[in-house]
């Protein structure tokens, strides 16, 4: 292995690239900060203001839920063995995007201590939800990956139909609040919501790495995995788990952000391998990288304005995917 592919030179890589996007992000928007002005700035001041309880709160949860997003796909690609496997384009997203719907335009009445919670807890059960049918459906076909993704699309299509009629019969308030929540947004955060995203995504992506080696026993198949004495049953369920908590946190927090989970990993893979011990922090690093590339430009390329940043990614996202598609030997989809 050349030292330019070497894992530890790679997360180096790209530890540095997170750490400039990172500068460059917490000094770019609407009104430009430089660290020159906040130095000369006290901290009764509006510059100071906007950059703590604004900026940072939002280029923090752009790292996590990147991070987050990026390392689900990495897992539900090693768990069915392909690369094409992505919570988005399997239904995982939809499923959560569907129960946040339901919370935010059917008449539940939540106590307040609850309320704050209610759209972690539903992204989580409907993302909880899919991928055990995903999964279900996946041990039926033999990882057929053609019937897998077909799957996913009927799966993605039911849901979007529920999330249509809820969407029908919601308010102008509601729809509008849900409208803009489906196509990906980091604005609505502070400290708090901040505060939860670290408690549940930092200590679930840590649980996500201490599972590589077993994830690498998978990729030699269930049969052998089994005779190396994995329990390979509870360790699927077990990184199944894991990626619908972190799918359903990110959805809650930030909407629907696509194609991460499938761009990040392919590409990491392709350039440090799939040993899972080094592709997942990997992967992590690369995902916070370009969520957080993204909502930079999504909240500068038309300032004052803003672009969702979902859009930003499907636009990068999509192109990729059609060509990922495209290069695939005939009959290796299946």
């Amino acid at each position: 292995m050349s030292r330019f592919r070497s894992p530890w030179m790679s997360i180096l890589v790209l530890l540095f690239l997170l750490t400039t996007v990172t500068l460059i992000s917490v000094n770019s928007g609407a009104l430009a900060l430089s660290f020159h002005t906040l130095w000369n700035s006290s901290f009764d001041d509006m510059e100071w203001q906007i950059w703590l309880d604004i900026r940072l709160p939002r280029v923090l949860l752009a790292i996590l839920v990147g991070g987050a997003l990026a390392i689900s796909g990495a897992i539900m690609q090693g768990l069915f063995r392909n690369s094409l496997a992505d919570p988005g384009l399997l239904g995982i997203s939809s499923g959560a995007a569907l129960m946040v719907a339901i919370v935010i335009i059917l008449p539940f009445s939540f106590s307040s201590a609850f309320a704050f919670y209610s759209h972690i807890v539903a992204a989580f059960v409907g993302g909880l939800i899919v991928a055990m049918i995903i999964f279900s459906l996946h041990q039926l076909s033999d990882g057929n990956l053609a019937r897998l993704l077909l799957a996913g699309i009927a799966i993605n299509a039911l849901c979007m139909s529920f999330i249509g009629v809820l969407s029908y019969i919601s308010t102008d308030q509601q729809l509008r609040q849900f409208s803009l929540w489906m196509m990906g947004s980091l604005s609505q955060i502070d400290w708090k919501t901040l505060s939860i995203a670290t408690l549940v995504i930092i200590p679930v992506s840590i649980l996500a790495c201490w599972q590589s080696h077993k994830l690498n026993l998978l990729q030699l198949g269930d049969e052998e995995a089994h005779y190396l004495g994995l329990n390979v049953r509870r360790t699927k369920f077990i990184l199944l788990l894991l990626s619908a908590i972190l799918i359903g946190c990110a959805v809650a927090l930030s909407g629907v952000i696509g194609f991460i989970g499938l761009v990040v990993p392919h590409l990491i893979r392709m350039r440090i391998g799939s040993n899972h011990v080094w592709l997942l922090p990997a992967t992590i690093l690369g995902g916070a990288t370009l969520l957080l590339a993204a909502d930079t430009l999504s909240r500068t390329l038309v300032s004052p304005a803003e672009i969702p940043v979902g859009l930003i990614t499907g636009l990068i996202g999509g192109p990729y995917f059609l060509w990922l598609i495209l290069r695939q030997p005939a009959g290796r989809m299946s």
